[in-house]
């Protein structure tokens, strides 16, 4: 059986290395400095940077509470925040717009309706050539 991190439904692993850590979640000085200056707080920014970084290793948006402890610790640290420094939004509209502007950052577009199309056409076509096994 396929693990979970392998799956269409990306999720963090459980046990994740310091490599791991390092290639995947450090913040360069460019996106620490985008960070800093599209946000108006140290929460603000903490949680833009947990989510671009998340957005670029698994190609969505986890919930705050599901970033594991460690990954979280090891950004504060990078970025050097206080150990009170929460990844928090102010509100809903803040996390939208923050997504909004990781989306831009990685050159992503945001078409739920044009994506819901394109994964119907493929389902349908995949679903025809299973359908018709060759024995």
């Amino acid at each position: 059986m396929t693990s979970i991190e392998r799956t269409a439904y990306p999720r963090f692993k459980r046990l994740i290395t310091a490599r791991e850590l390092h290639v995947f979640f450090t913040p360069g000085e460019e996106e620490r400095a985008w960070a800093e200056e599209v946000t108006d707080s140290d929460e603000h920014q903490f949680a833009l940077l947990l989510a671009l970084k998340s957005y670029q290793r698994m190609g969505c948006f986890p919930k705050q509470e599901d970033v594991p402890e460690q990954v979280v610790e090891f950004v504060r640290r990078v970025v050097e925040l206080s150990q009170g420094t929460l990844p928090v939004y102010a509100s809903q509209r803040t996390a939208k717009s923050h997504r909004s502007l990781v989306r831009e950052r990685c050159g992503m577009r945001y078409d739920g309706p044009a994506a819901r199309k394109v994964a119907e056409e493929t389902m349908r076509i995949e679903a025809a050539s299973k359908n018709n096994p060759a024995d």
